[in-house]
């Protein structure tokens, strides 16, 4: 392990510690470091730093070490690289299980993260365990003119009115007008930073993510298990990414989330947890 790699521990808001773990460089990553066993890394999507953790501290999850990081840009860790991009992203992973001592983890990506899992498992197969792809996005699928047409209007608000404003546009269409009140009840602080950190999704990860290059060739790389979770009410685009992650992965395991919308990991957790649960339970355990 190389001598720029340490850890220190600080304080969470919502409860419990988060390693903040130096990178080579310097650069450091904020990561809620739970339980012990096998390793689940859940990779914080766009927006919401600490969206993944109501999933993460589900009883369901608790036989397993589960790392959940904040990406660069994001509250705990340090600013991001330029120019955007997924790969690096992915290669912050890389490094975190090298710093962790971790040769290979079970990763768990939502949204936009599930481009940075896809990455790591796509050009470093042998870290990663088995996927778990909660609703991503429709940035390959038939929807991707739309899907731009759609950030390019934010990107718009965003140059315009700034990121809050932006912020909110964006919120209003997926999860409905009341997100505001329903995010804060279901993760308290969330509200503020994100707004605090909505100038990172405007500026690193939207574009990161349209420019980011992924297909079936790519996909055929990745031998590990893979399990694509739904949410039944989420609409046309995600069940388009749905359709084409399972033409990319054909024996994926399939759950879908009954009465939930994109905003699932915050609404729906324990179902999460319990499909992941079940899903990684199915994996025999690595004795390597």
């Amino acid at each position: 392990m190389p001598d720029a790699l340490a850890t220190r521990v600080i304080p969470r808001e919502h409860g419990g510690v988060t390693t903040r773990v130096l990178l080579p460089g310097g650069a450091g990553l904020a990561v809620h470091d739970d339980g012990a066993g096998e390793v689940l890394l859940l990779v914080q999507t766009a927006l919401t730093a600490d969206e993944l953790l109501p999933v993460a501290r589900e009883p369901a999850l608790a036989g397993r070490r589960r790392v959940a990081l904040h990406r660069r840009g994001y509250d705990g860790s340090g600013p991001a690289l330029a120019p955007p991009s997924v790969r690096d992203d992915a290669a912050d992973c890389v490094a975190l299980l090298d710093a962790l001592g971790v040769p290979a983890a079970h990763l768990l990506g939502f949204s936009y993260s599930t481009a940075v899992v896809l990455e790591v498992a796509a050009t470093w197969p042998d870290r990663v365990s088995s996927l778990v792809l909660v609703e991503p996005p429709p940035v390959h699928t038939a929807f991707a003119g739309e899907f731009a047409e759609v950030n390019a209007e934010l990107a718009g608000v965003f140059a315009r009115e700034g990121a809050v404003v932006a912020l909110d546009t964006l919120l209003s269409r997926f999860l409905g007008a009341d997100w505001r009140p329903a995010t804060e009840a279901a993760l308290p602080g969330s509200v503020a930073q994100m707004e605090r950190d909505a100038a990172m999704f405007f500026e690193h990860d939207m574009p990161a993510l349209l420019a980011w290059e992924f297909d079936a060739t790519r996909a055929g790389r990745i031998r590990c298990p893979v399990l694509h979770v739904a949410a039944d009410g989420s609409g046309p685009w995600f069940a388009a990414s749905r359709d084409l992650a399972l033409q990319w992965f054909p024996r994926a395991a399939q759950a879908e989330v009954a009465g939930a919308d994109h905003g699932l990991m915050l609404t729906h957790p324990g179902e999460v947890a319990a499909v992941v649960a079940r899903f990684l339970d199915a994996i025999p355990v690595s004795r390597d």
